[in-house]
């Protein structure tokens, strides 16, 4: 583990160095990111309900030995509108206007972002290595029926509702919460929202901002599922990690992704869920990024 005091220089140097830019995508959408750090680059791709900001503590621990761009993907934060027409080709073209822009050859991504990372190294040659976590590429659609309810509550204004649906249906609360009221789930989550909403500084994107994306992010979980054999041919480097406490009906994902992918190596970390690879917070209190700036320390370099 990386000692601490390191981690806190390392942090504040990375700090200085921060820069935050945009490009175009091919559609004219804004695509606002952040960058640390020097060397060779890294575009890392959050999940859903995230923003970039949920990855600036991996980003420092990286930033001494690359360029680190983090971009809040479209409907989020810096950047602009989801747009018509959203599908994964969308969130692709996003990636490549980055990569033109910067020159990065290396990409990671979380959950739902692992597959947009996924379908970026098909498409884009330029893309030498992959890294995912947890890549949220379902074998079936069991997990995409929570959408329509989750659609409904969003329209009826019920945020907290539609939050604790997707959480139920995506079983991101674990045993725990599972066992807890729905409506007192409701009440918990509205309170969350309410205080969060107080405190936030300008430019902080909250969970009451990032619901409504959710309805993205379960899009793409459709169009996806059962996809697998179509990375045979991916020719990157690929990293395949997971938390060893991580969603327990995406390990299939990582074992057929495993078996498919023509130059891939699997990595389960102790102890990670699947908030693993996220800023350690008040909200997220598993989040171990240092573990996983080891590992793409080691596979990026």
């Amino acid at each position: 583990m990386m000692n601490t005091t390191a981690a806190k220089s390392g942090a504040a140097t990375a700090e200085s160095l921060r820069e935050v830019s945009c490009v175009l995508s091919k559609d004219g959408t804004t695509i606002g990111y952040r960058q640390y750090g020097r060397g060779p680059g890294v575009i890392m791709v959050h999940g859903a309900n995230l923003s970039s900001q949920n990855l600036m503590q991996l980003a420092e621990r990286l930033a001494d030995g690359f360029t680190v761009y983090v971009p809040d993907r479209r409907g989020r934060g810096l950047s602009g509108p989801f747009g018509e027409g959203y599908a994964i080709r969308k969130e692709v073209e996003d990636v490549e206007a980055l990569l033109n822009h910067t020159g990065a050859s290396h990409i990671f991504g979380i959950s739902s972002g692992g597959l947009i990372a996924l379908e970026a190294a098909l498409a884009l040659p330029a893309i030498r290595k992959l890294a995912l976590y947890e890549p949220a590429l379902l074998m079936n659609s069991e997990r995409t029926e929570w959408l329509t309810r989750y659609d409904r509550e969003i329209a009826q204004g019920k945020t907290a509702a539609a939050l604790v649906t997707c959480l139920k249906g995506l079983q991101l609360g674990g045993p725990v919460l599972n066992a807890i009221p729905r409506w007192l789930l409701e009440t918990m989550t509205n309170k969350m929202m309410v205080a969060e909403d107080k405190k936030a500084k300008q430019g902080d994107v909250t969970m009451s901002m990032l619901a409504p994306t959710l309805h993205y992010d379960g899009r793409l979980l459709v169009e996806m599922t059962g996809k697998l054999d179509r990375y045979k041919t991916l020719r990157a480097d690929t990293l395949l990690l997971g938390g060893s406490r991580g969603l327990p009906y995406l390990k299939p994902a990582l074992d057929a992704l495993e078996k498919t992918l023509p130059r891939a190596k699997r990595l389960e970390l102790p102890g990670l869920d699947h908030g693993g690879a996220c800023d350690v917070s008040q909200s997220n209190r598993g989040g171990k990024p240092e573990l996983v700036a080891q590992e793409l320390r080691r596979f990026f370099a």
